[in-house]
């Protein structure tokens, strides 16, 4: 796909902006455990059941609803760290790609996983987490290396939580969720074209003229004089005492 023409802005106001958003969706994820909490409600058959009409609506509701306050606890902080990166670097591709891997990742979910309840926003973490790694592969340019980078410093783990590890973990969800952001990548790495490297210092002095007096030396008559005598000012001349010489000495007497 074809490249859009605005260059995504790399300043403060915008990380604050993305942050925002980030934030905003954990916070909707604390309000759908709060009224499950506090209306006395389970909210689990909004998950995903795979291979079952009636869980096939779990798609759009499952990474909503967390089994406890830890579980919730636990995704919060990846997906408030990685959503704002994505939001940051890719204004434009990160919101296609969050809901591809929401939709997508939940549907690759409903095929493959077990015969249970399958709820929690880590399918799109690692989605996300997927998304940027892939995307510092692809691109190349500083700002995505350098992301990355920090992403794989950060949550690195999820590369080894796609495989079979504990029973009560829905691993299915991790896959589905990675692969989707991995095709996510592959599909908008262009979408957003990469930040303007700043120019060197060469190209920001201004540049010397083509005169060929900017390197003559000047004539006599246009050196500035830095100091005038004054007409009244008269020097004082010290005499210093002469050295006396051998052949000088007074005769003896005898």
């Amino acid at each position: 796909m074809e490249m859009t023409a605005a260059v995504p802005p790399r300043e403060m106001p915008q990380l604050k902006r993305a942050a925002l958003l980030a934030l905003a969706l954990v916070a909707i994820l604390w309000l759908v455990k709060l009224a499950e909490t506090l209306g006395g409600f389970d909210f689990r058959e909004l998950g995903v059941r795979p291979l079952q009409w009636h869980g096939l609506a779990g798609v759009l509701t499952a990474p909503l609803v967390h089994g406890s306050y830890q579980h919730l606890i636990m995704n919060s902080m990846p997906l408030a760290v990685l959503l704002t990166l994505a939001r940051f670097n890719y204004p434009s591709g990160s919101w296609r790609a969050l809901m591809f891997i929401w939709l997508v990742g939940g549907l690759g979910l409903w095929f493959i996983g077990r015969p249970s309840w399958h709820i929690g926003a880590s399918g799109v973490t690692h989605g996300l987490m997927f998304y940027l790694f892939v995307l510092g592969l692809l691109r190349r340019d500083r700002y995505a290396m350098a992301t990355a980078l920090v992403v794989f410093f950060l949550y690195g783990g999820m590369v080894v939580t796609v495989l079979p590890r504990e029973p009560e973990v829905s691993w299915e969800a991790h896959l589905s969720g990675a692969l989707a952001g991995a095709l996510a990548a592959f599909l908008w790495q262009r979408r957003d074209p990469p930040a303007p490297l700043p120019k060197p210092s060469w190209e920001i002095d201004p540049p010397l003229t083509n005169d060929a007096d900017t390197y003559e030396q000047p004539r006599p008559d246009h050196v500035p004089v830095l100091w005038h005598r004054l007409p009244d000012e008269r020097g004082v001349i010290l005499e210093f005492p002469r050295r006396r010489r051998d052949d000088d000495t007074p005769p003896t007497l005898h």
